[in-house]
């Protein structure tokens, strides 16, 4: 009618209609971005913020019970007398005598050659592989506390007491070593030091860097002026050292932390914590094969013959099960735990083709934002998909795709110790059923018998953390809300 009130027309009705679930994921994601249409024009939508029209979904962690850990005192004797035994063993390997022949052709009147031992060096071995033991009875001591003068006292007088024979003990094997043998053989004594000293300069940056305390992984009062200043070669080494000797740190707490920030800040403060830790752990399995294995082949004489083939194989076994005794210890259960909940929170992007997604909303990555799953941004020219429910992590940063790979399953790791640990035994038990020697059947007897029971607790803490990871989450448990 000529003075009727119109309606809208087709064209005025579609461009006022209220947008889609799938323009408002495109829309203004409170960084300046547009939806990218069909004919890659941006449509300029005054939508509300992303993470205010999607919510991602909740980030809901499972309880684990407290698993029982063996104590930083029980834990270095079992390694010290494990390492014992295997170096019992390297020593069989390589003395051992045919002495069950009849006396017309004596070949030896002992099972080993005791002569051709060099009594010094195994005394060294056994003072450098007794290092970790000593210190951490002498930390565990300190932390005691002293309720007396007289108590102060004593324990003062014990410890130096005890450093001092360990050091007595030192320079005694090593003069008599100097007195026996060439230069050449005396230069392996020092050897895994003089290759991990010049690492120390390496880890100058990692430690200058303050980790937030709101993040909830450090407890500090303020940061320490002095972290922040490049530190001379002397104090990295005496930091490093002390590493070394230091009984495993303690577990950090996990706060769920709701700002994108304090989680990619709690993220590289437990990258840099599972660093050092795994630098801890290769070094000393590497140690500890180094001198029960691989140390006394350096000193034997050129007449005496032994299993080349069968020496190396137990230089390895040492290393691999030294390897996962220490990760077990160094990444218990909670620990795991803890980066799992970390990984959760991080999140990962997939880095897509050009070309691929053309049609689909694309925004601008912008790190103030939680972006939910299968969002797509635009990041460094890159176009990147979000793979967790939960997304805060750089696009472009590898280490946050290789923490979330390897932590996003909380049993990854301990699988993996277990795959080991299970090879090897599967291994020695293969090999002890197809053993001549006698040799052979004691040294796989005996290790055996100390894998057996790094395998039991493997096994008993996944069967534990698989039901309690597997067992459906309520509402009681913690949710993390999109801010």
């Amino acid at each position: 009618m000529p003075g009727g009130r119109r309606g809208p027309s087709r064209q005025q009705l579609s461009r006022s209609a209220l947008p889609s679930l799938q323009t408002l994921v495109g829309g203004n994601c409170s960084n300046g971005t547009g939806l990218r249409n069909r004919n890659s024009n941006s449509v300029g939508l005054s939508a509300p913020p992303l993470t205010a029209l999607i919510t991602p979904e909740p980030v809901r962690h499972s309880r684990i019970p407290d698993l029982p850990l063996d104590g930083s005192l029980l834990f270095e004797f079992l390694l010290f007398l494990y390492l014992l035994v295997a170096l019992f063993v390297q020593y069989i390997n390589i003395y051992r005598t045919v002495w069950w022949y009849p006396y017309s052709q004596p070949a030896a009147s002992t099972s080993l050659n005791f002569h051709l031992m060099d009594f010094h060096l195994i005394i060294f071995i056994t003072v450098m592989l007794a290092r970790r033991l000593v210190w951490t009875i002498i930390s565990e001591a300190s932390q005691a506390g002293s309720s007396s003068l007289v108590r102060y006292v004593v324990l003062i007088a014990a410890r130096l007491t005890l450093l001092t024979l360990c050091g007595w003990v030192l320079c005694w094997t090593l003069v008599n070593l100097f007195r026996d043998h060439s230069v050449l053989n005396l230069l392996f004594l020092g050897y895994p030091f003089g290759v991990y000293v010049p690492l120390c300069c390496f880890h100058q940056e990692s430690r200058s860097q303050v980790v937030p305390t709101d993040c909830g992984y450090l407890d500090q009062d303020a940061p320490d002026s002095s972290l922040l200043r490049p530190k001379d070669f002397f104090t990295l080494l005496r930091e490093n050292l002390r590493e070394q000797f230091a009984s495993p740190a303690s577990v950090p707490a996990h706060t769920c932390p709701l700002s994108p920030e304090l989680i990619r800040s709690e993220v590289e403060g437990l990258k840099t914590d599972f660093n050092r830790r795994i630098k801890e752990v290769l070094f000393n399995s590497l140690f500890s094969a180094y001198y029960v294995a691989f140390l006394p082949l350096c000193f034997v004489k050129s007449t005496q013959y032994y299993d080349m083939r069968w020496a190396c194989e137990h230089l390895i076994m040492v290393w691999i099960n030294a390897f996962v005794m220490l990760m077990s210890q160094l990444l218990p259960p909670s620990y795991c735990d803890l980066l799992h909940r970390s990984a959760a929170h991080l999140g990962r992007w997939h880095k897509l083709e050009h070309g691929s997604y053309s049609n689909a909303p694309q925004h601008l990555w912008s790190e103030s934002t939680i972006w939910p799953q299968g969002v797509l941004v635009r990041h460094s020219r890159c176009l990147y998909k979000a793979v967790g429910p939960y997304n805060v992590a750089l696009p472009s940063d590898v280490s946050h795709a290789r923490f979330y790979f390897l932590f996003h399953k909380p049993l990854r790791i301990l699988n993996l110790l277990i795959g080991i640990e299970s090879s090897v035994v599967l291994y020695q038990l293969y090999s002890l059923l197809r053993s001549e020697r006698w040799n052979h059947t004691l040294s796989l007897g005996l290790i055996l018998f100390c894998n057996y029971y790094v395998l039991f607790k493997l096994l008993r803490d996944r069967i534990v953390l698989g039901k309690a990871y597997s067992y459906p989450l309520g509402g009681s448990s913690l949710g993390l809300k999109s801010q």
